[in-house]
């Protein structure tokens, strides 16, 4: 007695659904960032600057074309590496926040700056990117192929963003211990970045 034998059609779904199982959709790609627990603390040996301080300097010409903002916007945005919810009125200066996505092409050559910024100057300055606009998945392929590894915000509706009246990226806001920002709207090169960091937070890093 012969034996029954599958048709061409069942036996091609069993080998679709045993694939499925078996493979399943691409792993998610990990997040190379630090995490955002200290973010709301000011960095140890960071000086404190009082709210009756006068305002830095006037900006040399390299660090020209920035604005002066009365203070961080008032929003709350995901950290990218687990779920802290961080509000930017609690980030306590002196710190850089970086605004980048990993389709903008200026941010892809100014970010890995940023990263070497926070090496240089651990424990005196705090050092924040915000993926903007951008993929998860994407921002953290970009940053691990770049080494990049600082604590970052997620803000996929570019909610930080538009909130400062602008529309390109990359964006870098400096904070000081008082709680004094100032915006500078274009992509930057170690040199001007150490120049800035000391005119609008008083913390002097090598470049």
């Amino acid at each position: 007695m012969s034996r029954p034998r599958l048709s061409a059609a069942p036996l091609a779904l069993l080998l679709v659904l045993a694939t499925a199982a078996c493979g399943g959709d691409e792993p998610a790609v990990a997040s190379p960032f630090a995490g955002c627990e200290a973010l709301t603390a000011p960095p140890p040996s960071a000086a404190p600057v009082s709210a009756t301080t006068p305002p830095s300097a006037p900006p040399s010409s390299a660090a020209a074309g920035g604005s002066a903002l009365a203070s961080l916007p008032d929003l709350t945005l995901p950290c990218f590496d687990g779920d802290d919810q961080i509000s930017l009125r609690e980030l306590r200066g002196p710190a850089v926040i970086n605004l980048w996505a990993s389709w903008c092409g200026p941010c892809r050559d100014e970010l890995p700056v940023m990263q070497r910024l926070a090496d240089n100057a651990a424990g005196r300055l705090t050092v924040l990117g915000v993926d903007t606009g951008d993929q998860r998945d994407k921002g953290a392929s970009f940053a691990t192929d770049a080494g990049v590894r600082l604590p970052t915000l997620f803000d996929e509706k570019s909610a930080l963003l538009n909130n400062l009246g602008q529309i390109r990226l990359p964006i870098t806001l400096f904070l000081d211990s008082a709680g004094r920002a100032w915006l500078h709207p274009l992509p930057l090169k170690a040199p001007q970045l150490s120049e800035l960091v000391r005119t609008h937070t008083g913390v002097t890093v090598t470049p």
